[in-house]
This record gives C-alpha cells, structure tokens and sequence, in this order.
C-alpha cells in the first residue's frame, strides 16, 4: 500500500505540472494506456472483456470518468495538499452510498465523524482563498462519483473478474475524454507527452499494488497507509509550488485525516474501497 501511495502521488504530482493541458485531455493520456495494459492482460488470459453485467459495468465507468475528471480539474487549479485532502473523503462517501444503496449501517461514532471531516473541509475553504466554493464542490462531487464507482465495484467483486472490473473505466473515459478534447485540444510538447504517458503507466503499477494490498490484509488497516501520503504532499507542494497555509487550513487537513482514517478503522472489516 505505501508503494501505491507513492505511485498515486506522483501522478497527483506530474498531474500539477501540466496546468497548461485541458483536465480532459489528461483523461484521455492516463486511460488510452490503461486501456491498453488492461485489455493485453484479459486478452491474454482468454476472459471475456465485456463481463455479464454490463449496465453496472458502464456506470462504473461512467462515474469514474467523471470522478476523474474533477480530480484532475482540482489537482491543477488549487494546492496540490487541499486537493488531496478533498479526495480523502471517497471512503467516508462510499460508507454513505452503502448505507443509502447497499442497506450497510454505520454508527453514531462514524456518523460524528462524518461531521468532523465535514467541519475540516469548513475550516479549509473558509481560511484558504485559493478554495473558493466551486472548486471545493468540484472536488466533493468527483469524491462522490468515485465512491459509487467504487460501491459498484464491492457489489460486483464476486460476479466479474477483477480485470473486467478495471477496464471499464479506461475503456469508457478514453473515448469520451478524446471525444471532448477535440474541442479544446492542446498539443503537447515531448515533457508533455512524456509526463501523459508516466502518468498512465504510474497510475497502472499504482492501481497493481493496491489491489495485492488489499488482497493481502485487512482494508483498514492497509487503507490508513495511503493517509501518509498527506504529509508528502505537503513537504512537495511547499517546496517545489510554493503553497503555504495558515494554521487553521492545516487544523482542517488535520480534521478530515482524523474524521476518514477512524471511519475506516471503525468500519466492518469485510468492507473494501477498491
């Protein structure tokens, strides 16, 4: 888990430096190769690549696309740590979709701090003017997405293979992400285009060995593992993007870490957010 958390923040990273390419586009890059590692793999282990249930497949390809999208909105347009905090809340959501869609319960303890996480995220846009509303509820809404791609995925975990599971998504986003960026397309330069392709292989070996992670141990206890990843961001985002804070944005950061990791440690331990 802390090599997938390594993986996922420097494609968060590659992601920031390159404010001058279209989201979208970016979707594009990241899923076409995806798509292409994904399906050599099926191919080659002779499974159907459509899978039996194919309505829910599509909507989980469909909201990842759109969850990912918002990431990449996000991760260019405010500090690379706020960012990051934002996209913590995908499990607190995912515990929310199961309780609303897949009949799950969750406790009072969980429910307060549900709000604590929420009173975090306050604290963040109410003290950092680089936050404003939009890009915060840009930020949630693509949370929310992931964490019903994610429910989707916990539903079908036993019914499709996992590889079907992952192609989807690229196989869905890429199109649609080509498809949009014609309108607004950017030619990238050869560090353009060599940043898009790391950023497709990187979040492939990411996706790789969260998967092993949490095939291997138990979810809440490899999940609080990628939470260490605030702490890098931060040291990275102050360094090389000169983004600075004041202590009541940290307060807030601090929050919603404490408000997600004890949700997951509090959560049954059969629940999975992969």
């Amino acid at each position: 888990m802390f090599f997938a958390t390594i993986f996922f923040m420097v494609v968060k990273i590659f992601v920031k430096m390159l404010p001058h390419i279209p989201p979208m586009e970016i979707v594009f890059f990241r899923c076409l190769i995806s798509f292409l590692i994904t399906y050599y793999l099926l191919k080659r282990k002779g499974n159907n690549i459509l899978g039996t249930n194919r309505s829910l497949l599509m909507m989980r390809g469909i909201f990842g696309t759109i969850g990912l999208y918002c990431y990449f909105v996000i991760l260019q347009e405010i500090p690379l740590a706020t960012a990051s905090t934002l996209i913590y809340f995908t499990p607190l959501f995912t515990s929310l979709v199961g309780v609303f869609l897949l009949r799950e319960k969750m406790s009072i303890i969980q429910w307060i701090l549900l709000l604590i996480a929420f009173f975090g995220i306050i604290l963040i846009q109410g003290f950092d003017s680089r936050v404003n509303i939009f890009y915060l509820l840009i930020g949630l809404g693509g949370s929310l997405c992931a964490a019903f791609a994610y429910s989707i995925i916990r539903y079908l975990r036993d019914k499709e293979h996992s590889l079907v599971l992952m192609i989807y998504f690229p196989m869905i986003a890429f199109p649609i992400g080509g498809l949009i960026s014609i309108f607004n397309w950017v030619q990238p330069n050869l560090i353009d285009l060599f940043l898009l392709i790391l950023i497709g292989v990187f979040t492939q070996f990411a996706q790789y060995f969260m998967t092993k992670a949490f095939q291997s141990e138990k979810v809440s206890k490899v999940s609080i593992v990628s939470y260490s990843e605030l702490v890098f961001v931060l040291l990275i985002g102050n360094i090389f993007f000169d983004e600075k804070f004041e202590f009541l944005v940290y307060l807030g950061m601090i929050l919603v870490t404490f408000g997600v990791v004890f949700n997951i440690l509090l959560a049954r331990n059969d629940k999975k957010y992969i």
